[in-house]
């Protein structure tokens, strides 16, 4: 099956421009804005016309821009989408269950650490104070006057 975005003519006039077009959609919405501003430098009216045509084949649309016109990119829910497989799907249901239980768990654990940690820097401190303000009970010491006498 022939189609414009994966295969372009070899032969005709406009094969270099589809060849470009296949490019220049591979790398995406950051190539073609590079070509329209390059277009612009080195001759305005180039650059005019791929701004023309960016806009009249909707090449800066969100949906051209997220892949939905490319189906070698899964979208970000695909993977809870049936495949049509039962043993598949039940496997990948218990196996997003085990991942989301692991997740629960490690972020459990590293709350219970960071808690930990404030709890001991937290100690350090109320310590810290505590010897201060006893050393401030106590009076200034020899160090503190400057040295023996």
């Amino acid at each position: 099956m022939y189609t414009a975005s994966t295969t372009a003519p070899t032969a005709g006039p406009l094969s270099w421009f589809r060849r470009a077009e296949s490019w220049l959609d591979a790398r995406g919405r950051a190539a073609w804005i590079a070509a329209m501003v390059l277009g612009f430098v080195f001759a305005w009216p180039i650059g005019l016309g791929l701004l023309a045509y960016m806009i009249w084949s909707k090449r800066m649309s969100k949906s051209f821009c997220r892949g939905a016109e490319r189906p070698d990119r899964m979208g970000r829910f695909d993977s809870l989408r049936p495949s049509g497989n039962s043993a598949f799907d039940a496997y990948k249901t218990d196996m997003l269950r085990r991942l989301e239980d692991e997740q629960s768990a490690f972020e459990a654990f590293l709350q219970r650490l960071r808690a930990a940690k404030d709890k001991s820097e937290f100690d350090a401190f109320m310590e810290d104070r505590a010897r201060a303000t006893a050393q401030a009970a106590q009076g200034p010491t020899e160090e503190d006057r400057g040295g023996a006498y």
